[in-house]
């Protein structure tokens, strides 16, 4: 009796963790014309208005779609904080999105329009009020026949600032990840190189933000 209330409670928190994911309602959340310009270009930023649910009901915690999936599972957390480094920002957004485990965007849908260049492995998170973020989700693969590192590429929304990229989440045992990429003088949002240790049968990593570290045009 207790394993079968055990399996129904883990059933239960999948299906929470995986409803920002599973949702393909009209898309509700639109950039503002009145919005302070940041970070200069930033190509496919526009993917975290396809959030399938509005923003102010998206969670601190996310499970992107392949996490159930043959692969390495990882979790990944931190803390937003604002541009002082050391008072947590609450209520900012982040779209996050990377390649299968062949290296791949692959099986976008056709509701969306940055989702068939980004793929189906996407998430959005918005911070609590300490600032926290937590997603869990599968190491992606690099790009076939290249030397680029695998990445998780995560784009940040401020109240009142346009979208903009920070540095990608890269992992510091890649051989394709090379030293000069390792120790950045200038990473933006702050360091992106994440450690991974294992516990609880997966991989864990941790990575703390700052906004408009290094971001161009932040004010």
């Amino acid at each position: 009796m207790r394993v079968i209330i055990y399996i129904l409670l883990i059933c239960q928190y999948c299906l929470i963790a995986c409803a920002q994911n599973n949702s393909k309602s009209t898309i509700k959340n639109q950039p503002s014309t009145s919005d302070l310009s940041v970070g200069g270009t930033c190509e496919g930023c526009e993917g975290i208005f396809e959030s399938p649910v509005p923003f102010n009901s998206l969670n601190a915690i996310d499970t992107l779609p392949d996490f159930y999936e043959p692969g390495p599972k990882i979790e990944i957390s931190g803390t937003i904080y604002l541009s002082d480094g050391k008072t947590p920002a609450s209520e900012i957004i982040m779209y996050l999105y990377h390649t299968d485990q062949a290296g791949l965007y692959s099986n976008g849908s056709n509701y969306s329009v940055w989702s068939k260049r980004h793929g189906y492995i996407r998430g959005w998170i918005k911070t609590d009020k300490n600032g926290y973020y937590k997603f869990y989700t599968l190491i992606p693969a690099s790009y076939p026949n290249s030397n680029i590192p695998k990445h998780i590429h995560p784009t940040i929304k401020e109240p009142g600032k346009t979208a903009y990229w920070i540095d990608d989440f890269v992992f510091e045992n890649d051989p394709l990840l090379t030293e000069k990429e390792k120790n950045k003088k200038k990473p933006v949002g702050g360091n992106g190189v994440l450690v991974l240790i294992e516990k609880d049968g997966f991989l864990k990593a941790s990575r703390d933000i700052i906004l408009g570290l290094n971001v161009e045009n932040y004010h």
